[in-house]
């Protein structure tokens, strides 16, 4: 089986070296912490008694194992955030890698000036580079994956989205790393069904983990979702927000896909 997140994290760390070059020659900029945008995005993920999981509505155009998942053209994506927006998502995740699902930083920044709602920077974040790339094009929150780093490197990146007033998803996919998020100071900790090094989904194991979350933090069912049916099984379930990519993706309209969606739950 291709181990696709090997892959992906290699090209990244080309892609951040040579970044790390190219911001040497130029003059350092100042980036105030802006706190209201964690604010924001924590507030927007928790869910209140009573009420179904909040969505995190996805801009995806490809991935590595399914390769074209909407055809894209230009505003396409600010399009799909905006139809998001209106069909009641609480927050949009934009994949912000171009060779293997279509995004861009780019693309993060647009969407990040269209919508009111905040605004998930979605990137194979490495290093603090990136970090500042997240802040600079808008974003509120910024993901960070577990098995992609050592817990001294976690801590460290989580300190640093917080030093700029964002916030980190920080995404496990197994027993093992929820606890590691958790150890590292998450607030927001999120579950994938689908595992990266192999692209496979286990809704179920996705559901014993995220019941696994302490209730201080906020819970997200990450993936698998693609029927009323699968929504309403996470939202009968421990999770605070629940994103949302493909099957809205696929969709003619994603936006009012996704009001369909939360209005069978």
């Amino acid at each position: 089986m291709t181990d696709y997140l090997s892959a992906i994290l290699a090209r990244k760390r080309d892609e951040n070296a040579r970044r790390r070059r190219h911001m040497a020659a130029m003059r350092s900029v100042e980036r105030p912490p802006q706190p209201e945008r964690a604010e924001r995005g924590i507030e927007a993920l928790r869910r209140m008694a009573g009420e179904p999981p909040a969505v995190i509505a996805e801009v995806k155009f490809r991935s590595p194992s399914a390769g074209e998942i909407r055809r894209w053209s230009p505003g396409e994506g600010v399009r799909v955030a905006q139809g998001y927006e209106r069909g009641g998502a609480s927050a949009v995740s934009v994949l912000a890698d171009g060779p293997g699902f279509g995004g861009s930083p780019l693309l993060v920044r647009r969407v990040a000036r269209a919508i009111g709602v905040p605004v998930l920077y979605k990137g194979f974040v490495l290093d603090p580079i990136q970090v500042e790339l997240a802040y600079d094009v808008g974003a509120a929150l910024v993901l960070l994956l577990v098995r992609a780093l050592q817990d001294s490197e976690l801590r460290a990146l989580v300190r640093e989205i917080r030093s700029l007033g964002m916030e980190p998803v920080v995404e496990a996919a197994n027993a093992d790393e929820v606890d590691r998020a958790v150890a590292a100071g998450s607030i927001i900790v999120g579950v994938n069904a689908r595992d990266l090094s192999t692209f496979r989904v286990d809704k179920d194991a996705a559901q014993a983990c995220v019941a696994r979350i302490p209730t201080e933090c906020v819970a997200v069912f990450m993936s698998g979702v693609q029927s009323a049916d699968d929504l309403r099984a996470v939202a009968q379930g421990r999770s605070d927000a629940v994103l949302v990519g493909e099957g809205l993706m696929r969709s003619e309209d994603p936006g009012e896909r996704l009001a369909e969606l939360l209005r069978s739950i």
